[in-house]
C-alpha cells in the first residue's frame, strides 16, 4: 500500500500570516452578510418579481439550507483535495451565483441561484477558518485571530440589513448580489497570491449516504414549516412530510452509528453539554433571525419606513453583537462559558419580551432597545456556544463537534425564517403587527432556552487555542 506524505507546511512571516487571516475574514464576511443581506430588501423583491411571503421565505432559506447541508462535506474536500484549491472553487461558485442571483428573471432562478450559492459559501467557512488554524502555529496568535474572526462573523450577520438598506436607498434589490461581484474578484486574486496550500496529514472519508440523508431531513423539516400554512398542519400532505421527516431521522442516526467516520458522531449527543450547545446554535440564530424578518416585514409594510431606515434601525442590533462578541471571547477565557451564556440568555428574554405587545404605535425607542438587547444576546453567545461543544474533546473529535454546531447555527437561520413568515403570511399591513407578537414570545423563549445551556456547560472552562479556534 502507497502512503501518501505532504510537505510540512513552512512558516509563514508575521505580515504574511495576517494577511491570510484579512482574505479568510473577507470570505466570511461575505457569508454572514449574505445570510442576512437580503431580508430588508424582501419588500422589494416581492413586488419586483410578484412573489409572495412564502416565496420570499425559500429565497432567504434555499441559502440557508444548502449551507447548513454541506458544511462539514465541504470541510472533508478541502482536507482531501487541498484547502486553498477548494477555498477558491468555493468563492468562484459562490460569485457566479451572486451574478446568477442579480439576473435573475423569476423567483425560481433567484431560488435557484441561492442555493448555488450555498454551495460555494459551504466550502468557504470551514475551510477558511482550516486555513487559519494552519497557518498560525502559535497557539496565542491562533486564539487572537480566531477572535478577529468571531467578530467578523457576529459583524458580517448584524451589518447585512444595514448594508442592504443603504444599496436600495440608491440602487433596486439586484445590488444586493452585485455588490459581492468585487469582494469575489478581490478574495480569488489575493488567495492565490498570499495563501498557501494545504491537506490534512489523514483526510477524512466521505460519508455520502449521511450527505444525502442529512440534506433530504434539513429540507423536509423547513418546507414543511413554510409551506404548513398554505397547506394546512393536518392536512394529508403536512403528514407527508412529517412522516418522510422522521424516516430521514431514524435513517440517518442508523447510517452514522454504523460508520467509521460518520458525518456526524451520534455518540457526541450523549453528553449533555454538547447537546445543550447545538441546541443553543440553533436557538440563538431563530432569534436572530426571526428578529431581522419580522423587523423588516413590520417597519416596512405596517409603518412605511424606507429600506434604508429601516436597516439603520437595526444598528442597534448590530453594534451590540460586534462590541460584545470579543468581550465574549475573553470572558470565557477568563471565566469558561457560563457567565457569556447567562449574560446572552437573559438579553436575548429581554429583547423578545419587549415586543409581545407589539402594535402599530409602539415607540420606537421600545423598538431599538429590544433590538440592542437581541443584538447584545448574539453577540454573548457564539463563542461560549462553541467553547461548551468543543471543551474536554480530543482535537480529532473537537473538529467534528465545532463543524455540527456551525450546522446548527444555519439550520436556525432556516427554522427562524419559516417560523416568521409563518405568523405573517397572508397578513394584512395593518395585522402584522398582531400577528408577530408569538414571533416575540418565541425569541423569547429563545433566550429562556440559553440560559438552561448555560446550567449545562462547565462552571469553569479554561480556554484554549483549541477550543477558540472552533468558535465562528
Amino acid at each position: 500500500m502507497t502512503t501518501t506524505t505532504h510537505p510540512v507546511q513552512p512558516v509563514l512571516s508575521a505580515r504574511r500570516r495576517w494577511t491570510v487571516l484579512a482574505v479568510c475574514c473577507l470570505s466570511m464576511f461575505l457569508v454572514g452578510l449574505d445570510t442576512t443581506i437580503v431580508n430588508v430588501g424582501l419588500p422589494a423583491i416581492g413586488s419586483g418579481l410578484g412573489v409572495d411571503t412564502r416565496g420570499l421565505e425559500w429565497i432567504v432559506d434555499a441559502y440557508t439550507l444548502v449551507l447548513a447541508s454541506l458544511l462539514i462535506s465541504a470541510g472533508a474536500l478541502a482536507d482531501r483535495f487541498g484547502r486553498r484549491r477548494v477555498f477558491q472553487v468555493g468563492l468562484a461558485v459562490f460569485g457566479a451565483a451572486s451574478l446568477l442571483c442579480a439576473l435573475a428573471p423569476s423567483a425560481g432562478v433567484l431560488v435557484a441561484a441561492r442555493a448555488l450559492q450555498g454551495v460555494g459559501a459551504s466550502m468557504l467557512s470551514p475551510v477558511a477558518l482550516a486555513i487559519v488554524v494552519n497557518t498560525m502555529p502559535d497557539p496565542r496568535e491562533r486564539a487572537q485571530a480566531i477572535g478577529i474572526w468571531a467578530s467578523v462573523f457576529g459583524l458580517s450577520m448584524a451589518a447585512g440589513p444595514v448594508t442592504g438598506g443603504a444599496l436600495l436607498a440608491w440602487l433596486d434589490w439586484r445590488a444586493l448580489f452585485w455588490v459581492n461581484a468585487p469582494v469575489i474578484g478581490a478574495a480569488l486574486l489575493l488567495s492565490a497570491v498570499f495563501v498557501p496550500e494545504s491537506r490534512a496529514p489523514r483526510a477524512r472519508r466521505l460519508d455520502l449516504p449521511g450527505q444525502v440523508l442529512l440534506t433530504l431531513l434539513l429540507a423536509v423539516v423547513v418546507g414543511v414549516l413554510i409551506e404548513g400554512p398554505r397547506i394546512g398542519w393536518t392536512s394529508p400532505a403536512a403528514w407527508v412530510g412529517y412522516v418522510g421527516a422522521a424516516v430521514a431521522a431514524a435513517a440517518f442516526v442508523r447510517v452514522e452509528t454504523r460508520r467509521a467516520e460518520p458525518l456526524m458522531d451520534p455518540r457526541l449527543f450523549g453528553r449533555p453539554a454538547f447537546s445543550g450547545a447545538v441546541v443553543g446554535a440553533v436557538a440563538v440564530f431563530i432569534a436572530l433571525n426571526m428578529t431581522l424578518l419580522l423587523n423588516t416585514l413590520y417597519l416596512q409594510h405596517t409603518r412605511h419606513w424606507t429600506p434604508l431606515a429601516a436597516g439603520v434601525a437595526t444598528l442597534p442590533l448590530a453594534v451590540g453583537a460586534t462590541v460584545c462578541a470579543p468581550w465574549s471571547g475573553r470572558m470565557v477565557g477568563r471565566t469558561g462559558p457560563r457567565l457569556p451564556l447567562l449574560l446572552a440568555g437573559g438579553f436575548v428574554t429581554a429583547g423578545g419580551l419587549c415586543l409581545v405587545r407589539l402594535t402599530p404605535q409602539t415607540n420606537v425607542l421600545l423598538l431599538l432597545a429590544a433590538y440592542a438587547f437581541i443584538g447584545i444576546g448574539f453577540g454573548f453567545a457564539n463563542a461560549p456556544i462553541t467553547n461548551t461543544a468543543v471543551d474536554g474533546l480530543p482535537p480529532a473529535r473537537a473538529g467534528v463537534a465545532g463543524a455540527i454546531t456551525s450546522t446548527a447555527r444555519q439550520l436556525g437561520s432556516a427554522i427562524g425564517i419559516a417560523l416568521a413568515g409563518g405568523l405573517v403570511t397572508s397578513t394584512a399591513p395593518t395585522d402584522l403587527a398582531h400577528a408577530s407578537r408569538p414571533g416575540w414570545i418565541v425569541v423569547a423563549a429563545c433566550g429562556v432556552l440559553l440560559l438552561l445551556v448555560a446550567h449545562l456547560s462547565q462552571p469553569k472552562a479554561a480556554a484554549t487555542g483549541r477550543s477558540l479556534a472552533k468558535a465562528r
